[in-house]
């Protein structure tokens, strides 16, 4: 089978409705440390939250008066964001898509002010979304990193970036991608978790 055969990103979608079916991440209902930080720098207006799961992150951003449009492949998931949102008061525009086989075919239109991807490696995402990001908008970008300490998140190493791959992969976007800030390290998530992560926050300017 190929990556983008069918079977596969079903068997995808299979795996994660089980997960959030189960109360996977129940608890972890605070945006990432690393968005509550850059959050009042960066762009106000229209915001997307990619492969968003229930939705902590756009939650979070929804409740700064940003409008938010939020995707993820499990409906158990968007679910459980929609009800929080609606006991929250917050509107939320929630999309079921499989971001996998084709991301510049299902991802909205744009043009977003704000895009956040936070712990989901798709290498073939970051172009699609730097095209749907407006002037003057920025990328905020947090993922799994390649790491020999005891961590949290995904074992298999498609999963994790290399030391240095996501800003690299943001640079190579053209003259226009302006890197803000860029880490790699040891993160102690407010859970008390401990993760490998590369973090990155990038604006689009006009290239000269």
């Amino acid at each position: 089978m190929t990556e983008n055969d069918p079977a596969i990103t079903e068997t995808e979608r299979e795996r994660w409705e089980r997960r959030y079916r189960e109360g996977a991440y129940a608890e972890r209902t605070h945006p990432t440390a690393f968005l509550a930080e850059w959050e009042p720098k960066l762009p106000r207006g229209r915001a997307l939250d990619v492969a968003c799961g229930a939705g902590r992150n756009a939650l979070f951003l929804a409740s700064t008066g940003r409008r938010v449009d939020a995707v993820d492949i499990s409906p158990t998931a968007l679910e459980r964001g929609r009800a929080a949102a609606a006991s929250r008061g917050l509107e939320i525009r929630w999309l079921e898509a499989d971001l996998g086989p084709d991301p510049d075919a299902v991802l909205p239109a744009g043009p977003y002010d704000l895009i956040v991807v936070v712990r989901y490696v798709h290498r073939g995402l970051l172009a699609p979304l730097w095209k749907r990001l407006a002037p003057g908008g920025a990328l905020l970008c947090e993922q799994h990193v390649d790491s020999t300490e005891d961590v949290v998140g995904p074992r298999h190493a498609e999963f994790r970036m290399r030391p240095n791959e996501l800003l690299r992969a943001v640079l190579a976007l053209g003259p226009d991608a302006e890197v803000r800030d860029y880490r790699e390290g040891i993160v102690i998530d407010p859970d008390g978790c401990r993760a490998a992560l590369a973090q990155l926050v990038s604006f689009r300017g006009d290239g000269r």
